[in-house]
C-alpha cells in the first residue's frame, strides 16, 4: 500500500477499495477455476489471426455486458429472481428502466449501476449462496443463453484452442459470472464479490463493484497469481469504462464499442470488432432484428414508470 501514500484520504480510500475488490475477485476466480472442469464448446467459427498457439503465459480477459452477451447480466438475473417471487413489480420496473437505458445509450451509467447494485444486494440478503448459484443456472437457460454474441464466443474459443485460459471480467455478481463462464466452457470469472457468512449473504460487498479501475486491479492480481505476462495477454470490452483494463494488456480489442472507446481505440490503433448489424444497431448497441422487441418492451416499462412517478 506504499504506493497509495501520496493520495488524499478520499482518493486513497477509493483506490484501496478498488484494490480490495480486485484482489477478492481474483481470489474467487482462481478458487472457482481450480474446482471446476471446463469443457470448451465447438462453435465452428473461423478463428482470428491471434492468439499465438501454446503461449502458456498468455490469457484472455472478456468483459461480459454487451461484449459477450447482449444487454446487462444483472437485468436478466433480476428478471429471473422476479419470476421466482424474490421481489415485487416495482423493482422489476426499475430493472427494466436500467436495461432500456443501457440498450438505448449503449454505455454504462454509474448512477444506474449503483442503483442496480443496491437493489441486488437488498434482494439477496439472507439467502444462501448455494441457492443463488442454483437459480443462476436456470436463469442462464431462460434468458442469457440466446443472447451470447457468436462472434465474441468464437474469439474466446480461439484462445481456448490455443491452450490459453479465458476469463470473464464483469461487475455482475461473481456467482452469476461463474455460471456463465462455465456454461461457455471458459476458465473462470472475475466479478463483484458479495460478502457471505456461513454461506449466507449479508447484504454487503467485499471492496467495491468490479467496475472501471477495479477490473484492472482484478486482472493484475490474477495475472500475478497465475504467472501471466500481461504484454502477451488480450482483453476485450465494449465500454470506455474498461480502458484501464484494456490498457494493461498487449492485445486490447474494442468489441461492439461505445463512441468513446471507438475513438480511443482508433487513436491507439487497437483492434476493433463489431458484431451488431445495421445503422440502428450501431446507435443503440444491439442487433437490429433480435433486439427490437426487447428495446420496445424495456422502453415501454420505462415510460410507464416515469408516468407513475409524475
Amino acid at each position: 500500500m506504499a504506493a497509495l501514500r501520496w493520495l488524499t484520504p478520499r482518493r486513497r480510500s477509493a483506490t484501496a477499495r478498488s484494490v480490495l475488490a480486485g484482489e477478492a475477485s481474483a481470489e474467487a476466480a482462481r478458487k472457482s477455476a481450480q474446482s471446476a472442469e471446463a469443457t470448451a464448446p465447438d462453435t465452428g467459427a473461423e478463428p482470428p489471426e491471434f492468439p499465438v498457439h501454446g503461449d502458456e503465459r498468455a490469457a484472455a480477459f472478456f468483459d461480459l455486458d454487451n461484449t459477450v452477451m447482449q444487454g446487462a447480466a444483472i437485468f436478466h438475473f433480476g428478471r429471473g429472481l422476479y419470476k421466482r417471487k424474490f421481489f415485487e413489480t416495482r423493482d422489476l420496473a426499475r430493472f427494466a428502466w436500467q436495461q432500456a437505458w443501457f440498450r438505448l445509450a449503449g454505455f454504462e451509467d454509474p448512477e444506474h449501476m449503483q442503483d442496480a447494485r443496491d437493489s441486488a444486494l437488498s434482494i439477496v440478503k439472507g439467502h444462501r449462496v448455494s441457492e443463488l448459484r442454483s437459480i443462476g443456472e436456470e436463469i442462464y437457460d431462460e434468458y442469457m443463453a440466446e443472447r451470447i454474441w457468436p462472434g465474441t464466443r468464437a474469439l474466446a474459443q480461439a484462445h481456448l484452442d490455443a491452450g490459453q485460459k479465458v476469463w470473464l471480467v464483469t461487475a455482475a455478481p461473481v456467482e452469476i459470472a461463474q455460471v456463465i463462464a462455465r456454461r461457455l466452457g471458459l476458465t473462470g470469472a472475475l466479478g463483484t464479490v458479495a460478502e457471505s457468512i456461513g454461506g449466507v449473504y449479508t447484504g454487503k460487498l467485499v471492496g467495491e463493484p468490479l467496475h472501471g479501475p477495479a477490473k484492472a486491479e482484478a486482472v493484475r492480481a490474477l495475472a500475478t497469481a497465475e504467472c501471466l505476462d500481461l504484454s502477451r495477454c488480450a482483453a476485450y470490452s465494449d465500454s470506455h469504462n474498461d480502458i484501464p483494463m484494456l490498457s494493461l494488456v498487449g492485445h486490447p480489442y474494442a468489441i461492439n464499442p461505445d463512441s468513446k472507446l471507438r475513438k480511443h481505440a482508433r487513436e491507439l490503433e487497437w483492434r476493433l470488432r463489431d458484431y451488431r448489424t445495421g445503422r440502428k444497431a450501431a446507435k443503440v448497441g444491439i442487433p437490429a432484428a433480435a433486439g427490437v422487441g426487447a428495446v420496445a418492451g424495456g422502453t415501454a416499462a420505462a415510460i410507464a414508470l416515469h408516468r407513475r412517478r409524475r
